[in-house]
């Protein structure tokens, strides 16, 4: 069977699979078949969306033994992160929405509630569903219902410190709860640490067998998956584990251990599964698995074994299909290295995710002037506070999303302290595909309030190159630099510059000061062509520095009439509305109308779509603008036409 033949009928069982209780039907022979025609599913369809294929082909056993043990939905199964939750998915009966996976109106590449009663929480940051079980565990047992609770949890997401709150919490309540740890080495690289080093030597401990040639004959029935070799290990006998004891870290929190099992085995998995369940307590479940197993393309990739294609991608190859372009992300990784090479003081951090931040690029060069701390944004900005203080200048690159995690960290350990760490944010603004837990609108609006820290916006490579370099000599206090992401916009060269302001547009009249922050100063000067057609003249500004407000932005808006601002985070407490403040402060009273986002839940599509959902482009913002400017000039008639029928 070829893979279009596979995927046109969804496979000879596949086909068959509307919910859990199909496969629950199944002898081990056909789930040794199912398990090979999911994968070729997901990688035809994902091959042109774009997604998270790897983590997902190295969950489909394990999916397949929890749908046959666990009863879903009454049983709840929590996925962190929920980016491996695609196998979940396809066997709760969503194969179709897959044809548009993370697109408008298709599946959302996370679980979501919106979609099946089978997804409980719609999580996208990890080292939170240990969190969620011990609540659901305990609201469960509080009333009395007998109903599972199963927590998958990656072994990158056991880095974070909310695994670890969680683990201690959930030891202590001792109410039954299944915590599979999906250990495959990597979280979105390889995974790094003291947990990983410790589940790296139950791996290769001599208590356990190393299976060298395991193959899957039935993996082979499709000429897409092949006979793909794998090293997993097995339980020993009976007796050689206590002898051994690799559990002692878990059970001395008091929790059972049971593992390492092959997640590749749907038997063996199914076994510890079913033994877990009838515990009665907590209980981990220590599942060995391979990112990306059974697929070529995937395994052979050393970066991130295929973990999250960002778009369609060759299936033989793995690369993908659209034509390279420069990324912001590549600006940013070369403009360090750059810069580093000056600066001995300056060091890299990242979460777990240095090749999609570009911090990798650093690493590539001075690797001991880089550290992975793993899933632990918190960690990332404390430690950065203490390289600091010991004399460099640490530059800490993670997605605006995740940054949201560490504020406390940000605000009291960094800022309070006066200590130059330099927070780059990539994803800035409306990312799409990904979804609202994915979108980074907060960072300005929710760091902004943060005494004595500078946040820039560049709107092309050259102002983000310069505003790096500008971040990075700040010496007396932190730093954000956000950007967005995708193809780095043109350069739109300044006319000139007023303190840190760059003035982009200028004209004879001076009716509207637009603030175009970011990567919105080509849709500013798209506006201002526009409103000059009706007749109004639009001064386009890019602050470049939008925390603080430059007192030259103030000034600015003092010598026009309307101020307008447009920017890419959420319109409570972002640009629009500080500099509104600082008008009032220094009593400039010319109104200002502010464009943003609104704060809420927007679902997933692409930028672009959403941008326009939102208002958020040239043709709407010229409409509002040339409006509230001409609505300024009805106001300034009617008093004079007053006045005039009041003489009669």
């Amino acid at each position: 069977m070829s893979v279009e033949e596979g995927t046109a009928n969804h496979g000879r069982l596949l086909g068959t699979v509307r919910g859990p209780q199909d496969v629950k039907r199944m002898t081990a022979e056909q789930l040794d078949i199912l398990a090979a025609e999911i994968r070729d599913f997901l990688i035809a369809k994902v091959s042109r969306t774009g997604g998270h294929v790897g983590p997902n082909l190295g969950v489909v056993e394990l999916t397949l033994a929890m749908h046959r043990v666990f009863d879903s939905p009454r049983d709840r199964l929590l996925f962190d992160t929920g980016h491996q939750a695609y196998v979940h998915k396809i066997v709760t009966g969503r194969q179709e929405g897959f044809d548009k996976l993370r697109q408008r109106g298709g599946l959302s590449g996370y679980p979501s509630q919106a979609e099946s009663e089978h997804d409980l929480i719609e999580n996208s940051h990890a080292s939170t569903a240990l969190s969620y079980a011990d609540g659901l565990a305990k609201a469960y047992a509080l009333r009395g219902e007998k109903r599972a609770v199963v927590a998958v949890v990656g072994d990158g997401a056991l880095t974070g410190g909310m695994c670890w709150e969680a683990l201690n919490n959930i030891a202590t309540a001792g109410n039954p709860l299944v915590i599979v740890v999906n250990d495959n080495g990597r979280s979105y690289s390889p995974t790094i640490g003291g947990l990983a080093d410790h589940l790296s030597s139950l791996r290769l401990n001599p208590g356990y067998e190393k299976v060298l040639d395991t193959v899957k004959d039935a993996l082979g029935s499709t000429p897409l998956v092949g006979k793909p070799m794998y090293e997993v290990l097995h339980a020993v006998k009976k007796g050689i584990k206590d002898a051994v004891a690799p559990q002692a870290m878990f059970e001395d929190l008091g929790i059972k251990y049971v593992g390492p099992v092959d997640g590749h085995d749907v038997t063996a998995i199914e076994s510890a599964l079913r033994a877990a369940k009838n515990f009665g307590g907590p209980v981990i479940v220590h599942a060995v698995t391979r990112k990306g197993y059974g697929y070529r393309a995937a395994e052979e990739d050393e970066a991130d074994r295929l973990h999250g294609p960002g778009g369609a991608f060759d299936i033989e190859t793995g690369k993908l299909l659209a034509a390279p372009s420069v990324k912001w992300t590549h600006v940013f990784a070369d403009e360090l290295v750059t810069i580093a090479d000056e600066r001995p003081d300056v060091v890299g951090i990242t979460a777990a995710m240095a090749e999609p931040t570009g911090i990798a690029t650093l690493a590539r060069k001075y690797p001991n002037r880089v550290y992975d701390v793993g899933i632990a944004e918190q960690h990332a900005a404390t430690s950065a506070a203490g390289l600091a203080m010991g004399g460099l200048h640490p530059v800490v690159a993670v997605y605006a999303t995740f940054l949201n995690r560490a504020f406390d960290q940000v605000l009291l350990d960094v800022a309070m302290h006066k200590l130059p760490v330099t927070f780059v944010l990539d994803r800035a603004g409306i990312t799409g595909p990904d979804g609202p837990s994915h979108y980074g609108v907060w960072d300005m609006s929710v760091f902004g309030v943060v005494p004595g820290l500078r946040i820039a916006a560049p709107r092309d490579s050259a102002t983000l190159r310069e505003e790096l370099r500008e971040a990075i000599a700040v010496d007396d206090g932190p730093t954000i630099l956000r950007f967005p992401t995708g193809t780095v916009a043109a350069d739109v060269p300044a006319v000139r510059r007023v303190g840190p302001v760059d003035v982009l547009a200028e004209s004879a009249r001076t009716d509207v000061l637009l603030v175009a922050v970011g990567s919105f100063a080509g849709l500013g000067m798209e506006v201002a062509t526009r409103v000059a057609e009706q007749g109004y003249g639009v001064t386009v500004v890019d602050p470049r520095w939008v925390r603080p407000v430059p007192a030259e932005l103030v000034e600015l808006a003092a010598g026009h009439r309307l101020v307008v601002t447009v920017e890419d985070g959420v319109r409570v407490g972002g640009v629009g509305s500080a500099l509104a403040q600082a008008m009032r402060d220094a009593d400039v009273r010319v109104p200002v109308k502010d464009l943003g986002v609104p704060a809420d839940w927007h679902p997933h599509g692409t930028r672009a779509q959403i941008l326009a959902d939102l208002g958020l482009t040239a043709q709407d913002v010229a409409r509002n603008v040339t409006g509230w400017i001409s609505g300024l000039d009805a106001e300034s008639v009617e008093p004079a036409a007053d006045e005039a029928t009041a003489k009669n």
